[in-house]
C-alpha cells in the first residue's frame, strides 16, 4: 500500500486513536456504573461479572480471527465494520430491558471491538512507515490507552451521577460515528500480501474453552463445584484443551502456534499478561463495589477515589518503555510486581472497617497503578523480542489475547471472592498475582530463558529456497 500523502496521517491516527478511545474508555467508565446498574436492573453479582466477562471473552477469542479477516479481505473495510458493530452495540446496551439483554448487546460490542485494536494497529503500522514515524504514532496510540485510564472513573462517576448508568454508554456513539466518518474520509484500503488461512476449527475450540471455564467459576459460588451445570463446564473446558494444543501442532498455519511458548520470555510474557490483567479486571470490579456497597461513596466519590491508581497508569508508562528499550524487561517486570503486590497488602489492612483512611486508600490505588504503569511495556518486549517477522505479528496477537483472557478470569475469580462477601480473599489474590509477576520476571528474562527464545526463533524461522539448476548457475 503507498503511503498516504502527510496531509492524510494525522486523521488517520486520529480515527485510529478514537478506536481505542472507545474499547480502553468502555472498560473503566462500565466498571463505575455497576452497583447503579445493578440497582436498576435488579442484577445479582454474577450477573454483575457477566456483564463485563461477555465482552472481554468474545474480544479474546476474535482477535486473531479478526486481525486474520483484515489481513485477507481489507483492513478499512472490517475496521468500519467493528465501528458500525461497537457503537451499534452500544446504543442497544443503553436500552437494555434486563441483565441478559445487558449481556447479549455486550457480546455485539466485543464482535465490533475485536475488528478495533488489532486492525487498527496494522493500519497505524502501514500508514507510518518510517520508524521515528510510527513509534511517535504509537506513542501517541498509547498514551491515548492511558488517558482513558485516568480519565474513564471520573467520566463514569460524572455520567452515572448526572444522567444515569445508561448514558456511559450513549458516550460512545457519538465517537463511534466521528471515526466512522473519519475511516470513510481518510483511511486507505490495505491488505497482507500473504494471508494467513483460516481456522474455524480452533477459533471454536479457543470459544469454547474460555466460555465453560469463566461459566464453572462465575457459578461455582452460587450453585456449588458439584453442581451438575458447573461440573460439566469444568470437564468440557479440560477436554477442549486436551484437544487444542495437539490439533494446532498439526496445522501448518495454526490460529495460535504452539511452538512459540516453548520460548521462556514468551510463554512469561503471556502469563504475565494474564496475572496483570486479571488484577486489573479484578481490582477495578471490587474496589467499584467496596467504594459504593460498603463505603457507601457516590458514583463520583469512587471514581475520584480511584484516580491515583489511574494516573499512574497514566504516568508509568513511558517511563517503563524506557527503562526496557534501555535495560531490558526485569527491572520493569519487578517494579510491575512489587506495585501489584504491595497493593493487595494494603488493601487487607485499608479494608477491614467500613470507614478506611483515605490516605491509605490512595496509597493502595497509587501502587496499583504503579504495578499496572510499569507492565505493559515489558509484556510487548519480551513477547515478539528475539522472534522471526513473520511470527512477531502472531506472537503480539497471543499476548493481546492473553491480555483480555486475564481480564475475564480476573473477574470471574475475584468477582466470586466478592460474591461470597470474602473481601479480603479478593486482596489476597491480587498480592498472589503481583508475587507471580515477580517470579516470573526473574525467571524469563535471565539468560538461560533468552537461550530458549534464540531456539524458538531458529525453528520457526522459515527456510530459504533450495537452489534449483536455472538458479545454481
Amino acid at each position: 500500500m503507498p503511503d498516504p500523502v502527510p496531509g492524510r496521517r494525522a486523521p488517520v491516527l486520529a480515527v485510529c486513536c478514537l478506536s481505542v478511545l472507545l474499547v480502553s474508555l468502555d472498560v473503566t467508565i462500565l466498571n463505575v456504573a455497576l452497583p447503579s446498574m445493578q440497582r436498576s436492573l435488579n442484577s445479582s453479582v454474577s450477573g454483575l461479572q457477566w456483564t463485563l466477562d461477555a465482552y472481554t471473552i468474545a474480544l479474546a477469542s476474535l482477535l486473531t480471527l479478526a486481525g486474520a479477516t483484515a489481513d485477507r479481505v481489507g483492513r478499512r473495510r472490517v475496521f468500519q465494520l467493528g465501528l458500525v458493530l461497537f457503537t451499534g452495540g452500544s446504543a442497544l446496551c443503553s436500552l437494555a430491558p434486563t441483565t441478559g439483554w445487558l449481556v447479549v448487546f455486550r457480546m455485539v460490542q466485543a464482535v465490533g471491538g475485536s475488528m478495533l485494536t488489532p486492525v487498527a494497529m496494522a493500519i497505524l503500522v502501514n500508514t507510518f512507515t518510517a520508524p521515528r514515524e510510527r513509534a511517535r504514532a504509537i506513542g501517541v496510540w498509547g498514551a491515548v490507552v492511558g488517558l482513558s485510564m485516568a480519565a474513564g472513573p471520573v467520566l463514569g462517576g460524572v455520567l452515572v451521577e448526572s444522567a444515569g448508568w445508561r448514558s456511559v454508554f450513549w458516550l460512545n456513539v457519538p465517537i463511534g460515528l466521528a471515526a466512522l466518518t473519519l475511516a470513510a474520509l481518510f483511511v486507505p484500503e490495505s491488505r497482507a500480501p500473504v494471508a494467513r488461512r483460516a481456522d474455524p476449527v480452533g477459533q471454536l475450540l479457543v470459544i469454547a474453552l474460555l466460555g465453560t471455564l469463566t461459566y464453572a467459576i462465575i457459578e461455582a459460588p452460587g450453585e456449588g463445584w458439584t453442581a451438575p451445570p458447573v461440573l460439566s463446564c469444568l470437564i468440557v473446558a479440560a477436554g477442549t484443551l486436551a484437544a487444542f494444543v495437539p490439533y494446532e501442532n498439526r496445522r501448518a498455519e495454526p490460529l495460535i502456534e504452539p511452538r512459540l511458548f516453548r520460548s521462556a520470555p514468551f510463554s512469561g510474557a503471556t502469563a504475565t499478561a494474564v496475572l496483570a490483567f486479571g488484577s486489573l479486571g479484578g481490582f477495578l470490579f471490587a474496589n467499584t463495589l467496596y467504594l459504593q456497597r460498603v463505603v457507601g461513596l457516590s458514583a463520583l466519590g469512587a471514581g475520584l477515589h480511584l484516580l491515583p491508581m489511574a494516573v499512574l497508569s497514566l504516568v508509568c508508562p513511558p517511563l517503563s518503555g524506557r527503562i526496557v528499550e534501555s535495560r531490558g524487561p526485569r527491572i520493569a517486570l519487578l517494579l510491575a510486581g512489587a506495585g501489584i503486590a504491595a497493593s493487595g497488602v494494603l488493601a487487607v489492612a485499608a479494608t477491614r472497617s467500613a470507614h478506611p483512611s483515605d490516605i491509605l486508600l490512595d496509597v493502595t490505588y497509587a501502587l496499583f497503578g504503579l504495578g499496572f504503569g510499569f507492565v505493559n511495556a515489558p509484556i510487548t518486549y519480551t513477547a515478539v523480542s528475539g522472534m522471526p517477522r513473520a511470527q512477531a505479528g502472531v506472537a503480539a496477537a497471543v499476548a493481546a489475547t492473553s491480555r483480555q483472557v486475564g481480564s475475564s478470569l480476573g473477574i470471574a475469580v475475584i468477582g466470586s471472592a466478592v460474591a461470597s462477601g470474602a473481601w479480603p480473599s479478593a486482596w489476597w489474590i491480587i498480592t498472589g498475582c503481583g508475587a507471580a509477576i515477580l517470579a516470573l520476571g526473574t525467571i524469563s528474562t535471565g539468560r538461560w530463558a533468552t537461550a530458549t527464545a534464540e531456539r524458538v526463533a531458529a525453528r520457526l524461522k522459515p527456510s530459504p529456497p533450495r537452489a534449483t539448476a536455472d538458479t545454481a548457475g
